[in-house]
């Protein structure tokens, strides 16, 4: 890979142990302006379409779809745009992205310029440039590893964090402005234009070198290890366990916000972006306490306040009558917003390797996009049938009671996993040659134990069937012979020649670990034996 170029100028104004510090180097500090100038758009172009939603329809259900028409592709694309970021070259396919939305945003333009606009359309458009984001989000996710070292990796995800809440102010604000002053047509014109900006900045940006030097994956191969990867690493489904529930009920604060600046404080579009912007305002407080926070409350436990904390902040929001309540309570859930998926974000982070990064992401982001999308559409049903105070007090009602359900999928606390690549050489011995395609490869390990710590070996290879399967097997197996108690064999399956070679490129110190304490309960001088089984093509 190549190393990325620094900035000396910027280096030497910025101390060796500041929040700045990754933004010394300069093709990070492009990826984090292109990010945060696409951020800063798309939340005015939606903030601008859930407001005029609010003029095309009166039922709470549409204006609740606007939320679910954002997240939705999330939920339906996140894997196969993290697959593509792990796969081909990202620039390209970042680029592509920003093109893509700056389409959409014309098209936007054009039809509410010319009065075409209905709530059907403004659905559907508000969905296609939600695909745009969608793809982007594990992009931004996977990229940043190849562009700051590895010590400066948590202060850049810390500064994506700032970037997204700091847009979450600027875009409502520039929003609320506009929709009084010149219509919603112009904005989506403005966020079509910046989209080009951004498109034509990235083209600066460094394209990296493949890390391997073996064929690229296929497409669907690579949505499946992805997914196969998240389901095998205990942190990572407690991660996606409690960001979907959180997803599902938290939601219904952003899903009838319009409906209470417009309904409950009889505002308008400039009230909203009040309130918009009190929750970004919120979470930009939230990123700056994270840190002293972090020092004095484990991740788990900021994670339940967090919840108590947006639960609260919706019971507020659904009795207040005067912008006096509702301001304080946005300033609150946007605070909440940010305690909980910060620390859920990173907990994802350093439980995933480079080579599944931008997959592993992708699977958090659809997997809390799909509590998201189904939370918008029950609470702006709730909200249907009774009342947006009902919707918000029931929502509220329900994080709560998620609490102690939820409590065993812990999500920190426990050691820091060692990812960083182990660099071993597939080096095998074979008679013959091996063509990359040749499949299936049943691989096997036989170990010689002590027959008294058989219990202790099992629970090893308990977590050995995790890795083995999250590495892309697709069958694993531990087998002990009848007669001699103190053998073992371990066999895993694998579709190809050239899947073992990537199992063995990907290997981290924490494998080799693990590799080692299954060597340990081995009795002789010599390693396990290893062979390497690959099936023949029989011709009938």
């Amino acid at each position: 890979m190549t190393q990325p170029t620094h900035a000396p100028a910027a280096a030497a104004a910025t101390p060796p142990d500041s929040a700045w510090k990754p933004l010394r180097h300069r093709h990070f500090r492009t990826l984090w302006a292109a990010s945060f100038a696409s951020m800063v758009g798309s939340w005015t172009s939606d903030s601008a379409a859930a407001w005029l939603m609010t003029s095309l329809s009166s039922s709470p259900v549409h204006v609740a779809l606007v939320q679910a028409a954002m997240t939705l592709p999330m939920l339906l694309l996140g894997l196969p745009s993290g697959a593509l970021a792990d796969i081909v070259e990202r620039r390209r396919l970042m680029v592509g992205t920003q093109l893509w939305v700056a389409l959409v945003a014309f098209v936007l333009f054009a039809v509410t310029l010319s009065g075409a606009l209905t709530a059907g359309l403004l659905l559907a458009l508000t969905f296609a440039n939600g695909i745009g984001m969608a793809m982007r989000m594990p992009l931004i996710a996977a990229m940043t590893p190849e562009l700051v070292p590895r010590p400066d990796l948590g202060r850049a995800m810390a500064l994506h964090s700032a970037s997204m809440n700091g847009s979450r102010i600027l875009g409502p604000m520039i929003a609320g402005l506009a929709l009084g002053w010149l219509g919603g047509a112009w904005i989506f014109l403005f966020y079509g234009v910046l989209s080009l900006a951004v498109a034509v900045w990235l083209l600066k940006l460094q394209s990296s070198e493949r890390a391997s030097s073996l064929p690229g994956e296929r497409f669907v191969g690579a949505m499946r290890l992805g997914v196969q990867f998240a389901r095998q690493t205990p942190q990572m489904m407690a991660v996606l366990i409690r960001s979907t529930a959180f997803g599902f009920f938290g939601i219904a604060t952003m899903a009838l916000l319009p409906l209470v600046a417009r309904d409950r404080l009889d505002g308008d579009a400039g009230t909203y972006a009040l309130l918009l912007s009190s929750m970004g305002l919120g979470a930009i407080g939230a990123v700056l306490l994270m840190p002293y926070v972090r020092r004095r409350v484990s991740r788990d436990r900021l994670v339940s306040g967090a919840i108590a904390l947006q639960a609260v902040s919706m019971m507020v929001l659904a009795e207040a009558t005067s912008r006096w309540l509702a301001v304080p309570a946005s300033i609150i859930g946007g605070m909440a917003w940010v305690g909980v998926y910060n620390p859920l974000t990173v907990a994802a982070q350093i439980s995933l390797p480079d080579w599944v990064r931008a997959r592993g992401m992708a699977v958090y982001q659809a997997t809390t996009m799909g509590g998201v999308t189904l939370g918008s559409v029950v609470w702006g049903q709730v909200a249907e049938l009774s009342s947006i105070e009902a919707a918000l007090v029931a929502a509220g009602a329900g994080g709560l009671l998620s609490l102690p359900l939820l409590w065993r999928y812990r999500v920190g606390g426990g050691r820091e996993l060692d990812l960083r690549p182990a660099n071993i050489a597939a080096d095998f011995f074979s008679a013959q040659t091996i063509e990359n395609d040749q499949g299936p490869v049943l691989v096997t390990m036989e170990y010689r134990i002590d027959p008294e710590r058989a219990e202790e070996f099992n629970a090893v290879m308990a977590e050995s069937r995790r890795w083995r399967l999250r590495m892309g097997a697709i069958y694993w197996g531990l087998f002990r012979d009848i007669t001699d108690p103190g053998r073992f064999v371990e066999h895993f399956l694998v579709e190809s020649w050239l899947d073992r070679l990537r199992q063995i490129e990907r290997l981290t110190a924490e494998d080799i670990a693990l590799r080692d304490r299954k060597a340990q309960f081995h009795l002789g001088n010599d390693p396990p034996l290893m062979t390497h089984l690959v099936m023949e093509s029989l011709k009938r």
